[in-house]
């Protein structure tokens, strides 16, 4: 599965997580860091990312993210082959 990354994450996971999420980009590599959600949303869904993966962990710093995705990775999985689901929330 690869990531889009919302401009409130770091840059940073991309490499962090290329092992279990390769191809995955930020919004700003993309030049879609001042885009709205809409524009972000058409892309995704262009691109074959039409799914969301919300992180209810508040503001923590890109090594606490990391290892939030990778406690969920399997979860992740799943979601991903799921056809009709849409938003995914991890703890």
């Amino acid at each position: 599965m690869k990531l889009l990354f919302d401009q409130y994450l770091s840059f940073k996971l991309c490499t962090l997580l290329s092992d279990l999420f390769p191809n995955s980009k930020p919004v700003r590599e993309l030049g879609l860091d001042q885009s709205d959600d809409r524009i972000v949303w058409q892309h995704a869904k262009d691109n074959g990312q039409p799914k969301a993966i919300w992180l209810r962990c508040g503001n923590q710093p890109a090594a606490a993210v990391e290892a939030l995705l990778r406690r969920h990775a399997n979860s992740i999985a799943e979601f991903d082959e799921h056809t009709t689901a849409a938003c995914l929330e991890i703890f």
